[in-house]
């Protein structure tokens, strides 16, 4: 089969495009056929070697989080899950990704593949839309009536984390520049800031009860969140270089959010696109073989939007 892998960190001219061994599922496991997999900032930081630590990988290491894609073959006690469905997932970050024709998973991370996209733009949201919903629902605790920022609203967690606010109940402020506005408008936003003309502190004139920070933010501009908050309130920042700010004096907890994989939250989502009521948005669609130039790109901070990678047929 082919995939995309590095064998040694680096730039991303040291992805490769080349062919593997397929791949056979152990116990607990099952393999997929892959309909797509997509780009995530992380996986550039794991291929620079900028995550040895929290993230230690076996090299040669093929990229790529999330999956989506059909069960293909199943290995030793898995229940519950057949040859022929149609899944997606949110890998393991220390495993092998899906930039492949085929990828082993962990049954137990899986969840059926929502209907109403098609199953290769549907790679657009385990890592993203767990990332929003973990940090609204699990850390902020958010609830309907609530006044929620969203510093960074924009990218592609933004954009789920808007919609997710709004159904909830939220009034929802959101930053974004020019380029996506529109888009976060339309995922609900109720307040649009533009954060290349205004400063958030002087836009924002009522406390928030949430302040969500999406965005890779200046140490003193992520501390100004803060001020925002009103006290008994909370700040999740995604951005794990940097801790997340609190005011003690005013109960403002910082919470610091490292997205777990969780396929009972991921149904929850699905269940939401099915409904009609969560939005998937694919800014682009590029082939496996690509993939390095994707990264090229990125790191040149010239990828806008959510991209899936898409394995050839043969």
């Amino acid at each position: 089969m082919k995939a995309v892998r590095f064998h040694e960190y680096g730039a991303p001219d040291v992805l490769r495009y080349e062919d593997v061994e397929q791949p056979v599922p152990g116990a607990g496991q099952v393999r997929i056929r892959v309909a797509a997999t997509s780009f995530n900032p992380v996986d550039g930081n794991i291929r620079g070697g900028f995550m040895q630590g929290p993230i230690p990988v076996v090299l040669p290491h093929t990229p790529g989080i999330d999956v989506a894609g059909t069960v293909d073959a199943l290995g030793e006690g898995v229940d519950g899950i057949a040859v022929g469905d149609d899944v997606i997932g949110f890998l393991p970050m220390d495993g092998n990704g899906a930039a492949a024709q085929y990828v082993l998973a962990p049954a137990d991370v899986l969840t059926p593949a929502p209907k109403g996209v098609p199953l290769a733009d549907a790679a657009a949201l385990p890592l993203v839309g767990l990332t929003a919903y973990q940090a609204l629902f699990d850390h902020a605790k958010i609830t309907a009536g609530q006044r929620v920022l969203i510093n960074g609203a924009g990218g592609a967690v933004g954009g789920y984390a808007v919609q997710l606010a709004k159904n909830a109940g939220a009034h929802v402020i959101a930053t974004a520049g020019p380029r996506s506005s529109e888009a976060v408008t339309s995922a609900g936003a109720d307040e649009v800031i533009d954060h290349t003309t205004t400063s958030v502190t002087v836009a924002v004139t009522e406390p928030v009860d949430l302040a969500l920070n999406l965005a890779p933010v200046a140490p003193d501009e992520l501390a100004s969140l803060v001020t925002l908050v009103r006290p008994g309130g909370v700040v999740v920042n995604t951005t794990v270089w940097m801790p997340a700010p609190s005011d003690e004096e005013r109960d403002v907890r910082g919470i610091d959010l490292f997205v777990r994989s969780d396929a009972d939250q991921l149904a929850q989502l699905v269940a939401l696109i099915d409904r009609g009521e969560l939005r998937v948005d694919v800014a682009e669609r590029v082939p496996l073989a690509e993939l390095p130039a994707l990264h090229a790109r990125a790191a040149e901070g010239a990828v806008h939007g959510k991209v899936i990678v898409v394995p050839s047929a043969d």
